[in-house]
């Protein structure tokens, strides 16, 4: 099983051109319950455009997402909300229903967004494929859409294959005792912390 979160700083690279991600994890009681939280930094050039980004991602205790906030340094931003079962809102309540049933999300410039499912859902080989359609926020437009993902457990807690549903792209993720990604093939190195 993975172990409980206790604040955790990690830095990956991205394997093509130059860039980085610098982010921190905290699990936070308040009055509401617990908060987990992902702060991420990002710098990098996704289909030949550089890009800056700061994100913030707030989960509940069970790792589903109810907060996602990511701004460029160019000005852009992206500041949605999410009530658990997969309806998404706007920051100012607009409901967006062209995302009901996309419970997780993934940003494109950052490996941590793999954590959400792997940890959401706690796979062990039994589970077999699982299917989950995503809020997925690409880095070139930063314009959100529905994408389809596979995720399979392949060794209990520490190995994922992560699958786009049509099937133009898989990956095999080990990862470390909180869920994250220790190598991202063909996409991402992890820098730090050094893992065991």
């Amino acid at each position: 099983m993975f172990r409980a979160l206790s604040q955790t700083t990690v830095r990956w690279r991205p394997l093509e051109g130059e860039g980085l991600e610098h982010l921190t994890l905290t699990s936070t009681d308040t009055t509401d319950g617990a908060v987990i939280r992902a702060v991420g930094v990002l710098i990098g050039n996704r289909v030949g455009t550089p890009y800056g980004v700061r994100y913030r991602i707030d989960c509940d205790a069970g790792w589903l997402v109810r907060k996602l906030m990511v701004d460029t340094t160019d000005g852009r931003s992206l500041h949605l909300r999410s009530d658990h079962r997969g309806e998404w809102m706007t920051a100012r309540g607009l409901a967006l229903p062209e995302f009901d049933g996309c419970i997780d999300i993934d940003l494109a410039g950052t490996p941590f967004t793999n954590t959400l499912p792997i940890r959401r859902l706690g796979l062990d080989r039994k589970a077999g494929t699982v299917r989950l359609k995503m809020l997925y926020v690409p880095f070139d437009t930063f314009e959100p859409v529905v994408d389809g993902q596979h995720y399979t457990c392949l060794e209990d807690f520490r190995l994922y294959r992560y699958e786009a549903e049509d099937r133009s792209f898989t990956a095999d993720l080990p990862v470390d005792e909180d869920g994250l990604v220790i190598d991202y093939p063909t996409l991402f190195q992890r820098l730090s912390p050094e893992t065991i």
